[in-house]
């Protein structure tokens, strides 16, 4: 049996639209039957042609045409893909949440708090599936120090530094090409943070999905480079952090940082070891016992863990990247909602939901606090 999807955004040429597409059909769980891929009727069409939407009628020219439509259909989608800007995450979920329709949302939940809250409850009150592409943390070996740590193999976690430079914001400063800096500084589409909200959030789960720890409590400074720069938004974010375990950390997020394009990397340090993961180098982890010599663990093997091995596609020694940890985050949201609604038996695999999206946003409301207070703690709530 397999899932029918619809998708909402993604056309225009959008990239993550074509991998939120190859992500949730990677293993064959769920197949695209619908859409609305643009707002533009020749590009809607032509998406759909291209993706193998072959009934014109499932063709939509706005979202709450198909959510109206799909809802009533005995032939009607299991779930719609959210892959639009951000200012649009909560009224087109709200929709379909309204319609009785499951969803997996691109990151972030929506652009406040109070929004995420009431998608949470209707996704609760409705009894739905809600899921957030926090795209990280869908690599193989993320599940694999999770359960190292879960083991006790690195001991107690006493210190977690992570960092997110990219450079593509200052890069388009001083080019022609614009596009993603006009509507990712514009607070009225991004909300009221940039930056942090935009790969803070990503570091926040990230941590989050590969030690179990929530954050408590933040100290942040927002900056404007170079030289506190005219743009609404910050483009520099450095946090001191403090976990539920009492463990602390600080957390490095940029999009003016030369020289570095995606270069995402954890490092957690426990009493009686360390495990390191960077998005350079996704199929390999670094993990360090006191007073033994590093080793270097990856994906496929006899000596990783159950889970890892489950979300590895490929032979030892063969890379998987992107496109496998959007797979891995739509392997456990198809499986659990063809558990829900058909009761498939499927095996079941970890995702984050819309309360991990919720969170992302309390984490953001406290590192804007924490900011504009004058770089003081401010609990998490």
């Amino acid at each position: 049996m397999k899932l029918k999807f619809g998708m909402v955004g993604g056309g225009n040429d959008a990239f993550i639209g074509n991998v939120h597409r190859i992500g949730a059909q990677m293993d064959n769980l769920s197949v695209l039957k619908a859409g609305c891929f643009s707002r533009n009727f020749e590009k809607n069409t032509e998406t759909a042609v291209e993706w193998g939407v072959d009934d014109s009628d499932r063709i939509y020219p706005d979202y709450k045409t198909m959510a109206d439509r799909e809802s009533v259909r005995e032939d009607g989608i299991d779930f719609v893909i959210i892959a639009t800007p951000n200012d649009t995450h909560y009224p087109i979920a709200k929709y379909f949440l309204e319609k009785g329709i499951n969803v997996v949302c691109d990151k972030p939940l929506a652009i406040n708090t109070k929004d995420g809250e009431e998608l949470a409850r209707l996704a609760k009150e409705k009894d739905l599936l809600f899921g957030i592409t926090y795209t990280y943390t869908g690599y193989a070996m993320i599940k694999q120090a999770r359960d190292m740590i879960e083991r006790g193999e690195i001991g107690n976690i006493m210190t977690v530094m992570a960092e997110y430079p990219q450079e593509w914001l200052i890069v388009q400063m001083v080019s022609d090409r614009s596009d993603q800096a006009t509507w990712r500084m514009d607070p009225a589409r991004s909300g009221p943070s940039g930056c942090c909200a935009d790969i803070g959030t990503h570091v926040e789960c990230l941590i989050s999905k590969m030690t179990g720890l929530k954050m408590k409590k933040v100290l942040t400074k927002f900056e404007r480079l170079p030289n506190e720069s005219s743009l609404p938004l910050e483009n520099n974010v450095q946090i001191l952090a403090e976990f539920d375990n009492g463990a602390s950390g600080m957390i490095w997020t940029s999009q003016v940082a030369i020289g570095h394009e995606t270069d995402l990397s954890i490092r957690i340090f426990g009493d009686k070891g360390a495990i390191e993961w960077q998005h350079r180098a996704p199929a390999e982890l670094k993990v360090t016992k006191i007073n033994e010599p590093p080793q270097l663990y990856t994906p496929t093997r006899d000596y990783d863990s159950i889970g890892c091995r489950r979300l590895s596609r490929l032979p030892s020694g063969h890379p998987e990247g992107f496109f496998e940890a959007f797979g891995n985050i739509y392997r456990g949201y198809c499986s659990a909602l063809l558990n829900k609604k058909y009761d498939a038996h499927c095996e079941t695999f970890d995702f984050p939901t819309v309360e991990d999206g919720l969170f992302g946003l309390k984490f953001v409301d406290a590192c804007i606090e924490s900011d504009q207070k004058g770089n003081i703690w401010v609990e998490i709530e």
